[in-house]
């Protein structure tokens, strides 16, 4: 999946079809990019279709216990249990945007709030206590040339320096 289709989500709900395996197989490489995007966020697995083979709610998934996911066993065709996975994915998805201290978060928030032509930098260094994100008060250099030698790039206080900034 493209990265984009993570940007700004507060929760994920994860469906595989019990009648075709291989949607199952492609939850852990789905799982893995996940959260490299959103390390984060509210997680739900949802085996889909029980309606074509109800004995299938009695099987274990490993995927969903061994990352401690809830589970769930829906039918999209008649209903089962769509409305209850709906409501607890919100739940989990307001609950978490309400308490977050996703480091992608800020930075997402920062990065909407800046003004236009402005660049962000963000404080890693240990004194910061924790991630901060804010617009930097210099304008982002326009085009630099990957050619330029070293004492022709502009200097490190630009934008894009490692320079630790103070907490703010």
């Amino acid at each position: 999946m493209h990265a984009s289709y993570y940007h700004k989500a507060h929760a994920c709900i994860m469906v595989f079809d019990v009648q075709r395996k291989v949607t199952y197989k492609n939850l852990g490489t789905w799982y893995t990019e996940l959260r490299e995007f959103r390390p984060e966020i509210p997680c739900v697995v949802v085996a889909n279709k029980i309606d074509a083979d109800m004995k299938v709610t009695q099987k274990s998934f490993n995927f969903a216990r061994k990352f401690s996911l809830p589970l769930y066993f829906v039918s999209a065709a008649d209903g089962t249990n769509v409305v209850k996975l709906f409501n607890d994915a919100i739940r989990l998805a307001v609950s978490y945007k309400q308490n977050s201290q996703d480091f992608m978060d800020e930075v997402l928030q920062e990065l909407e709030a800046a003004p236009a032509g402005t660049c962000t930098a963000v404080d890693v260094s240990p004194q910061a206590g924790k991630h901060r994100a804010r617009p930097h008060p210099k304008p982002c250099p326009q085009n630099i040339d990957l050619e330029q030698k070293e004492e022709e790039l502009p200097d490190q206080e630009q934008c894009g320096s490692t320079k630790s900034l103070p907490p703010s």
